[in-house]
């Protein structure tokens, strides 16, 4: 007969323990919880510091689009060195001319209106507004620079090839004024296009 009062055949369960949870004021042992907050303060500073790049580069591109648009006008204005080397006579030398007092109205008001909102901080217009006149004047100056220029190419060509002189090359620099000045206000419509995605109407 088995001895059931034998401590030997018995099983003895020793209970498991969890291991110790840190004490609520223990704070080196607790994770901290993520900071939200700071992620949503950068944010908002990076996008403060890219507004603020793309209106520094948007007054420099028109900045440029101006003193380019009035060496064309200046060049082409001062185009007169006879009776048929006078820009007055061609009509593309007219158009040349016309669209560079135009591109410099345009780029000039923009330029100072840039300016005064970048050192004042206060804005003139309601953004809304001013970011479609901005992106749809600069598409249609450019339109009209590239096509001035273009314009001018052909007529000026045929001069050098018959006669080369002091008139057909003060008639390239003034295309060239206008070609640069289309690049300038080129970037400027690029820039203003994109803050014109990124804008929001809340």
């Amino acid at each position: 007969m088995a001895d059931h009062d034998d401590p030997s055949s018995q099983k003895i369960t020793m209970p498991t323990q969890s291991p110790p949870r840190p004490a609520a004021g223990d704070a080196e042992n607790q994770t901290p919880p993520p900071a939200g907050g700071g992620v949503g303060v950068s944010n908002i500073l990076s996008r403060w510091k890219r507004e603020d790049l793309l209106k520094k580069g948007s007054l420099a591109s028109r900045g440029l689009a101006l003193i380019f648009s009035i060496l064309a006008f200046i060049i082409m204005a001062s185009n007169k060195h006879g009776d048929w080397e006078n820009f007055d006579r061609y009509e593309e030398y007219r158009y040349l001319l016309a669209i560079a007092i135009l591109s410099t109205l345009y780029t000039g008001l923009q330029a100072v209106r840039q300016f005064h909102e970048l050192s004042t901080g206060k804005e003139i217009f309601s953004r809304q507004n001013i970011g479609m006149v901005d992106f749809f004047g600069d598409q249609v100056i450019a339109y009209l620079l590239i096509s001035s220029a273009s314009s001018a190419v052909p007529l000026t060509n045929r001069m050098r090839e018959s006669n080369d002189n002091i008139f057909t090359d003060s008639s390239a620099s003034a295309i060239a004024m206008g070609f640069l000045a289309f690049l300038s206000i080129a970037v400027s419509a690029l820039i203003s296009g994109y803050k014109l995605c990124k804008q929001t109407y809340v």
